[in-house]
């Protein structure tokens, strides 16, 4: 019983992925694209645990913690890359040259 509900929230879970792929490839904004990115690792660490549900693995819990950690990790680079580069895009140089002058 617990294995066959375990799978179902894993097969909707991977479903709830494949949209968060089409929301990467067609996010109108760099928002959208980055909680996309945010979503695999979310829902990649329950995928896992729901697995280990399943198969009855205490390693997976392992390896779901790991993804944890580095979905949000990750979460931290994406914004600090995202700040760096509307920062630093071409126009505003060109302002602040502009002001320097």
């Amino acid at each position: 019983m617990i294995a066959d509900a375990a799978s179902a929230g894993a097969f909707f879970l991977l479903v709830n992925i494949g949209l968060g792929l089409v929301r990467v490839a067609r996010g109108p904004t760099t928002a959208d694209r980055l909680l996309a990115v945010q979503l695999f690792g979310t829902t990649g660490t329950a995928i896992l645990v729901l697995l280990s549900l399943r198969d009855n693995a205490p390693d997976y819990l392992n390896i779901a913690l790991v993804f944890a950690l580095l979905a949000g990790i990750l979460g931290v680079v994406f914004t600090r890359y995202w700040q760096w580069t509307e920062n630093t895009a071409p126009a505003k140089t060109e302002d602040r040259r502009r002001e320097l002058e």
